[in-house]
């Protein structure tokens, strides 16, 4: 009885195909996908109507943290202001922690200008051959000079590789882009360091263009000489 039931060929269901005038609308839409999107649709709406119940539900004058840092303005709350968040200590800390990182990141990226400037200074400038040779007279001195042009004719006749002169290309482009990016580092912590500087107390001026000894297109500021006690 099995081996008939095994013999008999098993019917599969057949997901019907989209129409042919109705091709133009893409696939047609599976039960399994109708499935799927009833699913979400229905637990959007679940989740709506929590909301709504919760927000209807929901005391007025129940207090919350937030109403501490909020305000009440035209019916709508308002956060206060954070302009005054932090102390003037608190805020030079702050900028000197930053200070401190830009610093850091100009040297970092100075030592990777460094070695990127020797290894292509290595690479253009090869080490000459300074071998010393004796002659016995003018005629092998002749000789050995005629065989030290033909080697050096030689030498500059063999074509470089064209992956390395990729990589070369490529190392004097990144040895540009660091040196910009140190020169906007610097300038950066030059800024930096003089607004740290205006933050502290005495009184200050800007210099005019008159006053500057070495002109220049940053500002110059004078600070009032204070007697120590």
């Amino acid at each position: 009885m099995s081996s008939l039931r095994n013999a008999i060929p098993r019917r599969t269901h057949k997901e019907r195909a989209q129409p042919h005038e109705r091709k133009k609308f893409g696939l047609l839409e599976k039960h399994k996908d109708y499935v799927l999107r009833a699913r979400a649709f229905h637990q959007k709406e679940d989740t709506l109507r929590r909301l709504r119940e919760k927000a209807a539900s929901r005391n007025p004058d129940e207090f919350y943290f937030k109403m501490v840092n909020t305000r009440m303005v035209d019916g709508i709350h308002r956060p206060k202001s954070e302009a005054n968040k932090y102390t003037p200590e608190e805020l030079m800390l702050m900028k000197t922690q930053d200070i401190g990182y830009v610093l850091q990141k100009v040297q970092s990226e100075k030592k990777k200008v460094e070695r990127l400037n020797s290894a292509l200074h290595t690479l253009d400038h090869q080490p000459e051959n300074n071998h010393v040779y004796f002659a016995e007279d003018r005629e092998e001195v002749k000789e050995i000079q005629s065989r030290q042009l033909e080697k050096n004719d030689s030498l500059a006749s063999v074509k470089v590789p064209g992956r390395i002169k990729k990589k070369t290309a490529a190392s004097y482009r990144e040895l540009e882009a660091r040196q910009k990016r140190v020169q906007g580092l610097e300038k950066l912590y030059s800024d930096m360091a003089l607004q740290k500087e205006l933050q502290k107390s005495g009184r200050k001026r800007r210099l005019r263009e008159d006053e500057i000894v070495q002109p220049t297109s940053r500002p110059v500021y004078k600070w009032r000489a204070e007697r120590k006690r």
